[in-house]
């Protein structure tokens, strides 16, 4: 494998893990912000709901963007957005600078998230192996760090800005600089004229990874939003023990990112995510039925190294399907990451005061079960691909990016 790609692979995988730090920034110290600018319990819901639906107009105007410019241009300029607009949450004092920095975030995210996964896809393509595990494994340990110094912010009673300014200062010019190495993939004329049987996406065969995505963050959506709730109120847990589930899925979705590339190599796409599949719907079971926070910290363990192998194989997938319009399947499936974390808190929450919490459970339970009838989806499809860069016993083959 040449060094062009070697570095387009650190440098990406490391423009994952800056924008892991900046998301879990902003949602571990929601409380914080809204102290800071006032927000009312009634107002926050709809603050926070704004950001995914901005984050799925940015990233559907991606997919216009890259046609005319490279993804890796879309990630180089977003990123530092995204960092720029998380200092200004934290250095405002008046809510329209929070709505403003919150709806630059917002459309930041969803250029960022879209334009990084269709490197990833093309890297994925290039090398000819799966890989794309390991980036979300990045964004996973991202996310731990990120929490953690949020975690040393609140507990040193630092204010957001003083939190937030070293963290920026520093992942900025790092960004920028291993930007420079992005690899963007040559999807042909096809990508961008948007012509041809394999320049277009046909929206009827990406709906089952579409479903998928949006389940999956369901299912993350519940872990992050209702698991302390669950652990305290439901199983009688202490405080302190209810921050536990938490920390353990985001540590259980790196593990199980970290080692998932080999499984699928080893293994296939089909059969990891048939696996991951049935061990985040017994993870919820479990959690359904635990009577006692030792069960129920376990099925949120099972949930999290379940899960982690959904979302990178659902991008993965769409790349397989779509190899001339690879661009165009990943902006648009994206968008239904932020459906599902918009569904998934909601309905859980309306659930769990209508019903129970324990009945609650099972409804990401099912809807993650019904991944299992898709699972064909995920298969590697070589005729589509082209054989230049077919190996034995690999499960995702694909074509090299910028004529490497």
């Amino acid at each position: 494998m040449t060094d062009v790609l070697r570095r387009g692979r650190a440098s990406l995988a490391f423009g994952f893990f800056a924008q892991g730090v900046a998301f879990a920034l902003l949602v571990t110290r929601i409380p914080a912000i809204q102290d800071r600018y006032g927000v009312s319990d009634a107002l926050l819901p709809a603050f926070l709901a704004a950001v995914p639906v901005l984050a799925g107009a940015g990233s559907v105007g991606t997919e216009w963007l890259v046609r005319r410019v490279p993804a890796g241009v879309v990630l180089r300029w977003s990123q530092p957005v995204v960092l720029l607009a998380l200092l200004g949450v934290g250095a405002g004092d008046r809510m329209a600078e929070l709505a403003v920095s919150l709806a630059v975030f917002g459309l930041a995210v969803g250029a960022l998230d879209a334009s990084m996964n269709m490197l990833g896809v093309s890297l994925q393509q290039a090398y000819g192996r799966s890989i794309m595990l390991g980036f979300h494994a990045a964004y996973s340990l991202g996310g731990i760090l990120g929490a953690s110094l949020a975690w040393a912010g609140a507990h040193w009673e630092l204010t957001l800005w003083a939190s937030y300014l070293p963290v920026v200062c520093l992942l900025v010019p790092l960004c920028l600089v291993g930007s420079r190495w992005y690899v963007d993939g040559d999807s042909g004329p096809a990508a961008k004229g948007g012509e041809g049987a394999e320049g277009r996406v046909v929206f009827k065969l990406l709906l089952p990874l579409c479903l998928v995505m949006t389940f999956a963050y369901i299912g993350d959506s519940t872990v992050s939003n209702w698991s302390a709730k669950y652990l305290q109120d439901v199983l009688g847990s202490s405080e302190q023990a209810a921050t536990l589930p938490y920390n353990v899925y985001m540590v259980t979705t790196l593990v199980g990112r970290a080692l998932g590339d080999f499984g699928v190599r080893r293994f296939g796409a089909v059969a990891v995510v048939r696996g991951g599949t049935l061990v985040a719907a017994g993870g919820f079971a479990v959690v359904a039925a635990a009577p006692g926070a030792g069960l129920g910290l376990l099925g949120f363990t099972l949930v999290g190294l379940g899960l982690c192998v959904l979302v990178p194989q659902t991008f993965a997938a769409a790349g397989r399907m779509f190899p001339g319009a690879s661009d165009a399947a990943v902006a648009r499936l994206n968008v239904f990451n932020y459906v599902g974390f918009l569904i998934g808190s909601p309905l859980v929450g309306a659930l769990g005061d209508a019903w129970s919490y324990r009945g609650a459970m099972l409804v990401p339970m099912v809807l993650v079960l019904v991944t299992l009838g898709y699972a064909r989806s995920f298969a590697a499809q070589p005729d589509r691909y082209g054989g230049e860069h077919e190996r034995p016993r690999t499960a995702d083959v694909g074509r090299g990016s910028n004529g490497v």
